[in-house]
Parts: C-alpha cells; structure tokens; sequence
C-alpha cells in the first residue's frame, strides 16, 4: 500500500475561492466587506514573515486587512488599548495579535482583552472552553484546518479510534476537543508518554504535533492508518520535514499529509474563513458552515 497525498495547497486554494465569491457577495449585497486587524509587537523575523503572509491571503481573497506595528517596549496598558479600540470598530471583524510577544507582556490579558466574537485566531478562554462544550465561537485555526481537510477527504470520524501526539494548548488539547465533538474515541500523547508505539498502533488516524522530526516512524503505524502531520521542523542541513517519517509513513497508510504543502496552508485559510463567518454574523447571516465544535 501507498498512500494517497493530501494536497493542502490544492484544499486551501479551493477554499480561498469559495470565500472570495462570498466575500464578494457581502461587499455588493450589503456593502460591508470583511476586514481583520492583526496586532505586531516587536520586530521578530518569523513573526513578519507569518504576518506578511496572512496579509497578503487577505488581499487575494478580497478581505481587508490592516497591520498594527507596535514596538518591542511597548507599555502591556497601550496595547490593551489598542485592542481596545479595535473591539469597538465595526470595520475590524476579526483581531489577531501575533504571538509571541515581548516578555514584559502577560499574554492572557492580551488574549482575553480580544472580544469573543472577533477573536478569529480562537486563542480567548472562551473560546477554549467552548471546545468542551460544543458552543466555541471560533476553534483554533490549525486543528480548524485539520478538520477540514479530513472533511474534505471525507474521512469517517465517528466511532473511529484517533490518537493525537502533542499536547499543546494551541493545537493538540483543541484537537482532540474537536475530533471528541464528532464521536471519535480520543487518545492524546505527550513528550512524556512511555512507549508510544503502543499507542500509536491502535490510531485508525493519527494527528501528529510533537514538534520531533520524523518522531513516528512505519512500524509505530498500522496499515491503512490516516496520518495528518502538524510538524514542521528545519533539519540542519537546511530541508524541512515534518514529525512523520513521510517516506516511510506512506508506504503503510491510507491518506498522508506532506510537509510542506499539508495543514500549513489550511491554518491561515481557516484563519480567513474565521474573518468571514465573524462579518457574515455581524449582518446577521448564519453562515452554513459556521464552526459548531
């Protein structure tokens, strides 16, 4: 068996489309376009890189965006106020302060500060604990992503056994939150899981963020398993790969995610579609696919 590759660039830009005649439809219909506001304190490479790359989807997909460049010292009590401001400007359906942030920073206050319903990165308490409760406003946009391109893949979640390797507040926990939701039997794994091949043996899909390159290797899988790699890691000699061994991998499973080109163009996707639904509710549109988990 080889497994058929998830091509997340081609799901992304399916999706991208199909938020831009929406986009589109609002703009002509009701004369309010999306927008999103994203919040950059400091001046940390990766972060510019992200941003400008969120920024740049918006622009292809009709949303307007508008960057906030903050500097490094900036007082935590001036970019309270700047979220502030923006909570309160019916333009800006959507806020994103970019993470990390300068150490002075308490990063809940920030996260909390954002109003709920504007909160398109899905990172508010509320948010989070909507996720037990099936009543979250937005879910994060990474394991939001994953779940889309299992529905795109129309893979069978119900009564199916999934293992989730990592444990992180930003992708792991509200992963396995989310695949719970829709009837799958949950098991979560973290750095200090003792044989986790035991484990990972019995996943009929198996979500991986440990953020270990190529951690799970073909014989930790069983055959005709979906394997969904959320890793992205830089190997010293420059190449990037992915938490799964993916050569290997892929000679056992059924469906395989790469790295690059998997979940990474989902999660600003999703990032997007976040920015859509919070507009369309605004006019007090119930969007079809509105997030439920």
């Amino acid at each position: 068996m080889t497994a058929r590759i998830i091509d997340g660039k081609a799901v992304a830009r399916h999706l991208r489309a199909e938020y831009a005649s929406r986009v589109e439809r609002l703009k002509s219909q009701h004369g309010v376009q999306p927008g999103i506001a994203v919040i950059l304190v400091g001046d940390n490479p990766a972060s510019q890189v992200y941003v400008r790359n969120k920024i740049r989807a918006c622009q292809e997909t009709g949303i307007h965006s508008e960057l906030h460049q903050m500097s490094a010292d900036t007082p935590e009590t001036e970019l309270l106020a700047r979220i502030d401001s923006l909570n309160a400007d019916p333009k800006v359906h959507g806020i994103l302060v970019q993470l990390p942030l300068p150490p002075h920073i308490v990063v809940p206050h920030v996260l909390e500060r954002i109003a709920v319903e504007k909160d398109v990165d899905g990172f508010h308490l509320y948010n989070v604990g909507g996720l037990v409760t099936g009543n979250t406003v937005f879910p994060p946009c990474t394991p939001y992503g994953v779940q889309k391109l299992l529905e795109y893949e129309k893979v069978e979640i119900a009564g199916r056994n999934v293992v989730v390797v990592g444990a992180s507040n930003i992708v792991g926990k509200p992963m396995a939150l989310m695949l719970m939701q829709q009837d799958a039997t949950v098991c979560i794994c973290h750095k200090l899981t003792r044989d986790l091949g035991q484990f990972t043996m019995l996943a009929d899909i198996l979500v991986v963020a440990a953020g270990v390159p190529e951690l799970i290797v073909p014989q930790m899988v069983k055959t005709g398993v979906v394997v969904i790699d959320v890793g992205i890691n830089r190997l010293p000699d420059g190449r990037l790969v992915g938490d799964v061994d993916f050569e290997g991998v892929r000679k056992k499973a059924s469906l395989i995610s790469p790295v690059p080109g998997g979940v990474g163009p989902m999660t600003i996707t999703m990032l997007l579609h976040n920015t859509l639904i919070s507009a369309e509710r605004s006019l007090g549109i119930t969007p079809k696919d509105a997030p439920t988990a």
